[in-house]
C-alpha cells in the first residue's frame, strides 16, 4: 500500500519541515518532501498537526490492566495494541525483582510473543529491560527485596538465553558482589544501567568507566545531590558517558528537578521513559505490581508502605510535561521520545526518525500533544477523530 500523508509539520533530524509531505509505501518512507502534494496517491490529511516519529518507550513494565511479569501472552499482546494509543510504537517489557522462576516465565513468554507478533496492529516488543534482581537491598523503591540476586556472568547468561537474546537494558546496583565483573565481562552485549543503588559520586563515575552506560529513573532509587558529595545524581549529571532515563510526571521529580537534568545532558543524553505498571490508562483503585499491593489514587501509584510503585504515565503526556517543565521546543524534544532511544538500542537504522528507507511508525499530534493517528509500519491507527 503506498499513500501520502499532507498537510503537516514533519520533524526530521535536519530540521522541521513546515511544507512539505511524507509517501509511505510497503511499510517504510518512501520520500520527505517539501511543498504541496499534487499526485494522485490515496492521502492521509494531519491538518496542520505535528508528525513525529513514534515513540520508544524502554521502560515499562506493564499498562491498560497488564503487566509483563504476567506471562501472559495475550496480555503482552493487549498491552502492545493499546501501547499505540500515547503514540508508542516501539517498547522494551520490563520485568521486575521476582523468583527466578517468575523472571524465566516473563522471558520465555516475552520471547514467544516477539517471535509471532503483528508489527502492523501493536507497539512492537524491540526487547527486554531486565530491571532487578541485580539490585540494592537499601534501595528497593517498589521492587520485592526477598527476590533480590548478587549478579554472576553465569546467571545473566542464563537469562538472556531464556529470553533468547532479547535482553537490551539491564538496570544493575554497580557496587553489590559480582557486579564490576559482570559489568565488564558482558558490557559489549547489553546495556547497563545504574538504579536501585547505593553508589556515590565517585563510586558512579568508577561504574562509568567500567562499562555502565545509563542510568535508571534519574532521582528515584539512588544518592541524592548533596555540595560536600554530589551522590549518583550529580554524576548522572556531569558524567557525558551517562545517559539518564526520566519519568516526567511531575510526582516521580519535581519539574524544575526534570529541567535541571536536561539543562545537564541536553536533549541528546536523556530518554523519557514512563516505568508504566498495570495500572495506567485504568480507573482508580487497587493494584498489584510484583506481588505487592499497589493504591493508585490521585494520578499517582503507591505501595502500602507509601513508596512510589511505578507510574502511570502515557508517552505522550510526558513529553507535553517535558515540554512544559524544561520550555524548550518540540523541534528540539522530539529526540528524547524516540531517536535517542534508538541509537542506543542499535535500531536507528530503521526507528527513531522520519528518513527515506526507515519503517514507517509515526505519530499525528496536536499542540497538546494529544494523540491523532498512530502509524505502524505504514497501518494507519485513528486515535482520536
Amino acid at each position: 500500500m503506498t499513500y501520502a500523508i499532507t498537510n503537516g509539520v514533519i520533524y526530521t533530524e535536519d530540521g522541521v519541515i513546515s511544507d512539505g509531505y511524507l509517501i509511505v509505501e510497503d511499510g517504510k518512507i518512501k520520500a520527505v518532501e517539501t511543498g504541496t502534494y499534487t499526485g494522485d496517491l490515496d492521502v492521509v490529511d494531519a491538518k496542520e498537526r505535528h508528525i513525529l516519529p513514534g515513540f520508544i518507550d524502554v521502560h515499562i513494565h506493564g499498562g491498560y490492566g497488564e503487566d509483563a511479569m504476567d506471562a501472559s501472552y495475550d496480555g503482552l499482546k493487549y498491552l502492545a495494541e493499546h501501547l499505540l494509543t500515547e503514540g508508542t510504537t516501539t517498547f522494551l517489557a520490563t520485568t521486575m525483582t521476582q523468583s527466578q522462576e517468575a523472571i524465566e516465565k516473563a522471558l520465555q513468554n516475552i520471547s514467544a510473543y516477539h517471535q509471532q507478533q503483528d508489527v502492523t496492529n501493536a507497539a512492537e516488543v524491540g526487547g527486554v529491560h531486565l530491571e532487578g534482581p541485580f539490585i540494592s537491598e537499601h534501595k528497593i523503591g517498589a521492587q520485592n527485596p526477598a527476590f533480590i540476586q548478587r549478579p554472576t556472568v553465569e546467571l545473566l547468561r542464563h537469562f538472556q538465553e531464556t529470553a533468547n537474546g532479547l535482553i537490551k537494558i539491564v538496570t544493575i546496583a554497580p557496587e553489590v558482589e559480582g557486579a564490576s565483573e559482570v559489568i565488564q565481562a558482558m558490557k559489549d552485549e547489553m546495556i547497563f544501567s545504574m538504579g536501585h543503588t547505593e553508589v556515590d559520586f565517585d563510586q558512579a563515575n568508577t561504574a562509568a568507566e567500567e562499562g555502565v552506560k545509563h542510568v535508571t529513573h534519574l532521582y528515584n532509587a539512588g544518592v541524592g545531590f548533596h555540595h560536600r558529595n554530589p551522590g549518583m545524581f550529580g554524576a548522572a549529571w556531569t558524567n557525558d558517558q551517562l545517559k539518564t532515563e526520566v519519568i516526567v510526571d511531575g510526582v516521580h521529580s519535581h519539574p524544575q528537578a526534570v529541567a535541571i537534568a536536561y539543562q545537564h545532558k541536553g536533549p541528546e543524553k536523556m530518554f523519557l521513559i514512563t516505568d508504566a505498571m498495570r495500572a495506567k490508562g485504568m480507573p482508580e483503585g487497587d493494584y498489584e505490581l510484583g506481588g505487592q499491593k499497589v493504591i493508585v489514587k490521585d494520578h499517582e501509584a503507591h505501595l502500602e508502605t507509601g513508596s512510589l510503585a511505578g507510574s502511570i504515565l502515557k508517552m505522550n503526556d510526558g513529553l507535553r510535561n517535558l515540554i512544559q517543565f524544561t520550555g524548550a521546543r518540540l523541534e528540539t524534544l522530539w529526540r528524547v521520545a524516540s531517536l535517542n532511544q534508538a541509537k542506543a538500542l542499535k535500531i536507528d537504522d530503521r526507528k527513531g526518525s522520519i528518513a527515506v528507507g526507515k519503517d514507517a511508525d509515526l505519530v499525528i499530534v496536536d499542540d497538546d500533544i494529544q494523540v491523532y493517528q498512530t502509524i505502524k509500519m505504514g497501518r494507519v491507527h485513528n486515535i482520536m477523530q
